[in-house]
């Protein structure tokens, strides 16, 4: 190995040497926000809110889609017997209802999004107040979402507190 190689892994060693050794003076946590979230009373009072909201587009959406199975059915299984002409007034029909089901699924799924990203920006300044909140009394240093973590041991893991936070406001 050259000089200046041996120079960098010694240096590279001290460095994580010292970097663990800060570490060990802090604590550090680890949250799955969208799991607590998502577990919240609040949560679950929105995905019922959600639910009464668009029953009516839940309902036409799966009218639409079973008229389009029964004319796909049909036109599966009597083909054989039918007039050229009749064959393609059903081929037209069902796609027909294909785009009118495509469109109004898009529609229902965008407008869901929305709401949903609405109830998110809503609940963040309660998320963050919670996790500030947990921070102060647990002494946390540093909060991590899990999803950047590669590991991390199950008593770093605050999630189930900041669902416990979340559903006592």
């Amino acid at each position: 190995m050259k000089p200046s190689q041996i120079a960098a892994v010694l240096l590279t060693a001290v460095l994580s040497f010292v970097t663990m050794a800060a570490s060990a003076e802090q604590k550090i946590a680890v949250v799955d926000f969208r799991t607590a979230l998502l577990s919240s009373n609040a949560a679950k009072a929105f995905g019922e809110e959600l639910k009464k909201d668009f029953v009516d587009e839940e309902q036409r959406l799966r009218e639409v889609g079973e008229e389009a199975q029964k004319l796909q059915d049909r036109l599966k299984k009597d083909a054989a017997i039918m007039s050229e002409s009749e064959r393609t007034r059903l081929s037209t029909e069902l796609e027909s209802k294909a785009q009118e089901f495509n469109f109004l699924k898009n529609k229902y799924q965008k407008a869901i999004s929305k709401r949903e990203e609405q109830f998110l920006q809503e609940s963040k300044p309660r998320v963050d107040e919670a996790i500030r909140e947990i921070a102060d009394k647990e002494k946390i240093d540093l909060i991590l979402p899990s999803k950047l973590v590669v590991h991390a041991s199950t008593g770093m893991d605050i999630t189930a507190k900041l669902i416990e936070a979340l559903n006592s406001k």
